[in-house]
């Protein structure tokens, strides 16, 4: 185009003869100038495909969203944790909604709608959080053999439990039987444990007797003879008749469907009446065989033997009608009648085999605990090398001491007892767990109606003029803080329950689960055992002040760091903030020190009593798990002392 101006410029005559006049322009100063179209097109080659590449595209960006994991009654906290963002984002989405923002804090629970409005609105996705692999751990638990085929069974001896009032003689009737002094062992005429003896007759037939306590507070180790039995023989006093822990015993067997033998004792007193004992065992629906029933009566005296062979001669009838039989060979079956703890022996329960052959090595599992069998022995101390169905005996060595009532299996091998164990342990603690999940969500869907139902009279204000209604509705509250009302003086007595026999300490946490005075004075079990009182026994009632237990983890922003925080229930005792802490799981202790904050809803308090709910923070860096026990103790220094005397 320069070129073109340049040539016209020079030789107007000669470019006109090119261009017709109209494209000429009028001369600008005294040379004319070439008139450019700006809608000129030029010419070119057309390449398919080449014009549209000029031509503007929507082209459409695929935003790749983040996503986020949600699970229902997530906190703020939590919610801007998984989001990635702080507290005061999460704020900010829920802004214009129904939703009262006064009332949220950093540990306020969000319901499921909350949370996916906020992952909506910040432009994310969410989806729920998968279950930890340890919620889908297989099923490692051992069950009960099918019942075995017909024609591999074989008779055994009966299972006979003696059942009666105190002091109506069933001491003495098993004394009288296997010719030995148990009665003059027992402390107070009174039978402290469940004893289990293997019973031969002079004609040949075997017995194997249970002898269960006759104290009435005792009642529930007395039921658990009867379901473990195949015949119950019922000693009932001539000269006292029918009592309360007869009518008990009754009702056992009856629950059990356990057939009844009637043993009438103490026939040879003077003011025996052994008719006036059957007719009021009519009132209870046990019926003699004189009366037209099915029960049969043997009048005895255990104290000088007579009429035990016609006793014992019944029970060998009744048991060939019931036509017992068990599998005498295969995997070991069968329930702990008791168990203890021997200074050099450990571990010790006895058992009645019921299937299966026991021996030396076999390896059991019961509950919670397993065994390599070390000992068998009898109910003499003599060692047996095995024993068959219906046999009692007393096994050695378990790695716990499992509880009486325990069913026993066997098992391959010690890596299988294991894994059930583990299996059991994991089991239960998923079971707690759940059961306080569950009171978590009830409380507070609780806590949340109350703030609804104090809040639906107020909707109508303004946040502040609602948060000066809410200030002089609760100012009568604020007068007494929760942390002055838990620091009350109140009668406490705390109590460690130790005895030589799982079914000892079992009766008696019976007996004081029936308390029912703890506005009077606040009783509380803070640790039962088997065996004699140790010395940690002693500095547990010394320093073991309290127990509870974390029910789930949380973040607190404390400025601008976050903190971790417990939320706990308490279980046992109390929590006081100036003693020291301890963290267990399992049977580790993972950390000990200080607390950093204790704290009863929103109050920072001092102390947080049995039954109350708490959130804590310690010093240093600690990862609670939900299950985890936090034990509060005091460290009491005192002067060591000597029995001896120096005379001045």
């Amino acid at each position: 185009m320069r070129g073109a101006r340049r040539l016209a410029y020079n030789d107007l005559a000669l470019f006109s003869s090119f261009l017709p006049v109209p494209h000429l322009c009028p001369a600008r100063g005294s040379a004319p100038l070439l008139t450019c179209y700006q809608n000129r097109k030029f010419a070119s080659k057309q390449v398919k495909g080449h014009g549209k590449d000029h031509k503007d595209k929507k082209v459409k960006v695929k935003v790749d969203k983040q996503e986020v994991e949600i699970r229902q009654t997530m906190t703020v906290a939590s919610l801007a944790e998984a989001m990635n963002k702080d507290f005061d984002h999460v704020i900010e989405a829920l802004l214009n909604t129904s939703l009262d923002m006064d009332s949220l804090e950093p540990d306020s629970v969000l319901e499921e709608r909350w949370i996916k409005e906020v992952v909506k609105r910040s432009g994310m996705k969410f989806s729920w959080a998968k279950l930890s692999d340890s919620r889908e751990r297989p099923n490692r638990d051992v069950h009960r053999r099918p019942a075995a085929d017909p024609s591999s069974l074989a008779l055994r001896p009966p299972v006979v439990t003696i059942m009666g009032h105190v002091d109506h003689g069933k001491t003495t009737l098993l004394d009288s039987l296997r010719k030995s002094q148990i009665v003059s062992t027992e402390a107070g005429g009174i039978t402290q444990h469940i004893g289990a003896f293997l019973v031969q007759l002079p004609t040949g037939e075997k017995i194997t007797f249970l002898d269960t306590p006759g104290h009435a507070a005792f009642s529930s180790m007395r039921a658990r003879g009867a379901n473990a039995t195949d015949i119950v023989i019922l000693v009932v006093a001539a000269d006292d008749g029918v009592m309360n822990q007869t009518v008990e015993s009754i009702q056992h067997a009856r629950t059990a469907n356990v057939p009844i033998i009637v043993a009438v004792n103490k026939c040879d007193k003077p003011q025996a009446d052994p008719q006036r004992v059957k007719r009021e065992l009519l009132a209870y629906d046990v019926v003699c065989e004189e009366f037209g029933g099915d029960v049969q009566a043997i009048h005895v005296s255990a104290l000088k033997g007579d009429n035990l062979m016609a006793l014992a001669e019944a029970t060998v009838t009744l048991a060939e009608i019931l036509e017992l039989k068990a599998e005498p060979s295969g995997l070991v079956e069968g329930i702990i009648i008791e168990s203890r703890t021997d200074k050099g022996k450990g571990p010790v329960t006895t058992a009645i085999v019921q299937r299966g052959l026991l021996k030396r090595g076999s390896v059991l599992v019961a509950g919670k605990s397993w065994a390599k069998v070390r000992y068998l022995l009898d109910e003499n101390g003599r060692a047996l090398t095995e024993a068959g169905p219906s046999a009692a005996v007393e096994v050695v060595g378990w790695k716990e001491l499992p509880s009486a009532g325990e069913i026993i299996l066997e098992v391959e091998s010690e890596q299988r007892a294991r894994e059930v164990v583990e299996w059991r342990t994991y089991e239960e603690e998923q079971q707690k767990l759940q059961e306080e999940q569950s009171v978590i969500e009830l409380k507070q869907k609780q806590h949340l109606e109350e703030y609804k139902k104090e809040r639906e009279g107020l909707t109508h204000l303004s946040w502040r003029q609602r948060k000066s209604a809410l200030y002089r509705a609760n100012k009568g509250k604020f007068s007494v803080r929760p942390s002055e009302k838990m620091q009350r003086d109140e009668h406490n007595l705390p109590l460690i329950i130790k005895g030589d026999m799982d079914g000892s300490v079992e009766a008696i946490l019976n007996i004081l689960d029936t308390y029912d005075a703890q506005q009077q004075c606040q009783m509380d079990v803070v640790h039962f055992g088997i065996g004699d009182v140790s010395e940690n026994d002693v500095n547990m009632a010394q320093m073991f002040t309290g127990e509870a237990t974390v029910l789930a983890m949380f973040d607190v922003s404390v400025g601008k760091k976050k903190v971790p925080v417990a939320g706990c229930r308490i279980q046992k005792g109390q929590l006081d903030r100036r003693l020291k802490f301890r963290l267990i799981r399992g049977r580790d202790v993972l950390w000990e020190g200080s607390l950093a904050a204790l704290k009863h809803h929103k109050d920072d308090v001092q102390v947080v009593k049995v039954g109350m709910e708490c959130g804590l923070s310690v010093d240093g860096d600690v990862a609670f798990n939900p299950g985890d026990v936090i034990v509060c103790y005091e460290e009491v220094d005192t002067p060591q002392v000597t029995s001896w005397n120096p005379g001045f």
